[in-house]
This record gives C-alpha cells, structure tokens and sequence, in this order.
C-alpha cells in the first residue's frame, strides 16, 4: 500500500487547525494527532505526563518539549502512523521539537507543513468565545452554543470556557507563539516544505485551499 501523507499543521491558536485536521483526515484516511487532546486526556486521567503538564496549561504557558515529545513518539508508535500517513496538531512548536520529529520519522520524512494564516484581532475573538465539552471535546462558542442549556448536542457533557481561553491566557500564548513557534515557519521554508495558506472564509473553501497544495506535493513524491 502507498504510503500516505505525512502532514503538520501550524498556525496560532484559534486558526482553525483542529477544525481542518478533523476534514484532512477523513479526505486522506489518515489519523488526526492532537498533542492538545493528548495532553488534556493526560491532565484528566491525572497520569504522570498530566500532572507535570497541568500547570503549564493552567497558566497559558508552552508545554516542556520532553512531555510532549514523549507523548507523541507514542502515538507516532501506534497503528504504523509513520508508514500509513498521519496530521500532527500542535505539535511541533518550536525548532528543536521539528528537529526531534524529524529524527523520529527517519528514514521517512514530512510531506508538508500547512500554516494556516489568521490575523491575531480574529483569533483573539474566536477564541475568546470559544466553548469546549469537558468530555467530547466538541467545539461551540457564545454565537453558536449548544441547543439547551451548555450541555453537549453530541454526548450531554458539560459545555465550559477552558481556563486557558481567558482574555489574559490568550494574549499569553499568543505572545509565546510568536516568540517560540514562529522560527519554526523559518525552519521548514528553508527545507521548502512550508506551505501558507489563508484561513480566513469559510471551513470548506479553506479546506479547498489547502488539498489543493498537499494534493500537488503527493503528485510531486510520486
């Protein structure tokens, strides 16, 4: 079988990556990795990697590599993720996790790196309304809740305001990424594998925008 695609998606928070991975990975049947989702699933499950990582995602702040990493090399693990194809979320944020993620992955390599370009005012808009299950993790916001009473339209949980989606939080990690995560679109232009996409208009013409640059990269391995 054809090896599928090897993909990471980068943007700040509130572009939309989780939104677009979810349809990336049902257009090229390819698991979705979420360090996000990772990590919170850790923090609830209180497990070793959770608790050392709760305080750093209480306080809006960068997850230590060695955490992260440890997380994800597991899952890279799982299911051939390497040989079959795969889309990382939020993970690689900063340049020595791109240079581990490219050792882990040897001999085989990415494909691209999709970074999906919103402006901060939006993303500090959305994710000031943004909304989370504390269960599914599915998405609403204070303009789109769900249909009774912020309980889950999909499982009945609990519909809450994640604590690192404060106006003061956010502002944080916004900062952080610029800071720590945006050599990173450095370090893949150069390796010309940097693909920029822009994330504002609808979650199907975006989706659109960015098949049709990994489609022509598949084209190009062939």
């Amino acid at each position: 079988m054809e090896k599928g695609a090897l993909l990471v998606i980068l943007g700040k928070q509130g572009a939309g990556k989780g939104t677009q991975c979810v349809r990336l990975s049902h257009y090229y049947a390819i698991p979705h990795i979420s360090s996000g989702d990772m990590l919170r699933s850790n923090v609830r499950q209180k497990t070793e990697l959770g608790l050392k990582a709760k305080a750093a995602m209480d306080a809006g702040e960068l997850i230590p590599d060695q955490i992260v990493t440890q997380m994800v090399q597991n899952r890279l693990m799982q299911d051939a993720a390497i040989e079959t194809g795969f889309i990382l979320d939020g993970y690689p944020r900063t340049v020595s996790q791109a240079k581990t993620l490219d050792e882990m992955l040897l001999p085989n390599k990415l494909d691209a790196v999709v970074n999906l370009d919103v402006p901060k005012n939006i993303v500090i808009k959305r994710l000031a309304s943004r909304r989370v299950c504390v269960d599914c993790q599915t998405v609403y916001s204070t303009s789109l809740p769900p249909k009774i009473n912020w309980t889950c339209d999909v499982c009945g949980g609990e519909v809450i305001q994640r604590e690192d989606d404060t106006e003061s939080a956010i502002l944080r990690r916004l900062e952080l990424y610029d800071k720590e995560t945006f050599p990173l679109m450095e370090y893949y232009s150069k390796s010309n594998l940097l693909k920029d996409i822009n994330g504002v208009g609808s979650t199907e013409v975006i989706l659109k925008r960015i098949i049709k640059e990994v489609d022509s990269v598949l084209k190009e391995r062939q």
